[in-house]
Order: C-alpha cells, then structure tokens, then sequence
C-alpha cells in the first residue's frame, strides 16, 4: 500500500500547526515593539548569541537578517561588517522602528532595514553569504515553511550560511509551559510554538551542519547551521 511516512517530528509538529494568521502577525508584533526587548534579553540571548557565533562573519560579507526584530541581533552583525553589506527585513514598523532607534546609536554604520516579507525578498539571485532568520519559523503554518526556504535558497550563493533560530518542542523540565500557554492563548507570546526544521531543511537541499538545544527561562530553542 502506496502510503506516504511522515517522521515523528512532523507528526507531532501537525498537532501544534500556528494558529496566528499571517495577517495578524505585523500587528502582534507593532503591539509588542515596545517591550519585546525584555522578554528576548531574558529568554533568547543565548540562542541569538549562538547564532551569531556560527554565523562566523567576516568583514565585507553581504549579510541579511530575515524578521529583524528590535535589532539586537543585527546590531551584532553590523559591528561584525562594517564594509560589507548588511540588510535587515522585517514585516512589522513597530519592530524596524526600535531596530532603527537601536542602530541609531552606531557611528557611520552601515547598514539598511526595510519593511519586507519572507515570502517575497526584494532581492536579487544568489546575493548573500549569510542569511541570518531568528523566531519566524515558530510562527508560520507548517504549510507556508517551502515557499519561505525556496526563497531564502534564492536569495544564498552556493555554499552561503543560512542560520536559523526558532522556538522548539522542550527537552527539559518546565519547557513545556510555553507550549500550554499557546494552546490557552495563541497570541500571549507573539504566536510562537515549537517547531523542528531540520529535516526540511534537508528536502531543501541545505546541508545540516549543526542542530543545538537551548533553553532559557524555560524557553525551548533550537539554533540551526545550514549551508546551501
């Protein structure tokens, strides 16, 4: 019997599908702008930390952070990259307008943030040598994720870094809290369950190099290394 498997993951991940439109998410995250830096320093800085580690950038790279945030990622990066190009997007002007207040306090940096969509990069073929992605996978339904990935393939020179940070299912005592909060309450964490997207990955053709665990105030993360 011609029965397509699913792995383990998916199966549980189908049970934890994003209950946030794509819609609501540039008004999720416009509400939360001004406090969202609280919750990422307490519960996020090692994974995004991490993540730049990996990145392992090196000055006159073009480099493009996809979902932005507040910048306290890209902030990293454009100290990193003070001759390359670097490029944040992110879909909510609450969120670019306390990157850009953030960005603000660098001398002759460069860099450029724009509103922009995951799903459709305003940018040319194989540009980039990193593509940095931090909490934006945990928010998308399961069956919008290829057309994000097939774009972010596109937009990657051959061999380039692609660097994902996303909430992921816990392995640890107390993670689960959050994904019972998002069962109770979708939006009380700016829509974000645990998600796993290493296989994915994988059918997309990147190469998984790293997968690795954090966990922060009880907050579940994985930080992927990929390369194209």
């Amino acid at each position: 019997m011609a029965v397509q498997q699913k792995s383990a993951d998916e199966m549980v991940n189908r049970m934890m599908d994003a209950k946030v439109s794509q819609r609501e998410i540039p008004g999720v995250y416009d509400s939360l702008s001004k406090t969202y830096d609280i919750w990422g320093k307490l519960a996020e800085t090692r994974a995004r930390n991490r993540a730049i580690e990996l990145a392992e950038i090196e000055d006159g790279q073009n480099i493009l952070e996809v979902a932005v945030g507040t910048g306290l990622g890209f902030y990293e990066i454009v100290q990193k990259n003070p001759n390359g190009t670097n490029i944040g997007v992110d879909i909510s002007r609450g969120m670019l307008q306390k990157a850009e207040q953030r960005l603000g306090q660098l001398t002759a940096a460069n860099y450029e943030l724009k509103i922009g969509n995951a799903f459709d990069l305003d940018e040319e073929d194989e540009r980039f040598d990193v593509l940095v992605n931090n909490y934006m996978f945990d928010l998308i339904a399961f069956d919008d994720m290829d057309a994000i990935l097939r774009e972010f393939s596109r937009v990657l020179k051959k061999g380039a870094k692609l660097i994902l940070v996303n909430m992921t299912e816990g392995e640890s005592l107390g993670s689960g809290i959050y994904s019972l909060l998002y069962r109770i309450s979708p939006k009380s964490f700016g829509g974000c369950r645990g998600v796993k997207l290493s296989d994915r990955l994988e059918k997309h053709g990147f190469e998984v190099k790293s997968r690795e665990y954090y966990q922060q105030l009880w907050f579940p993360s994985e930080v992927i290394l990929a390369c194209k």
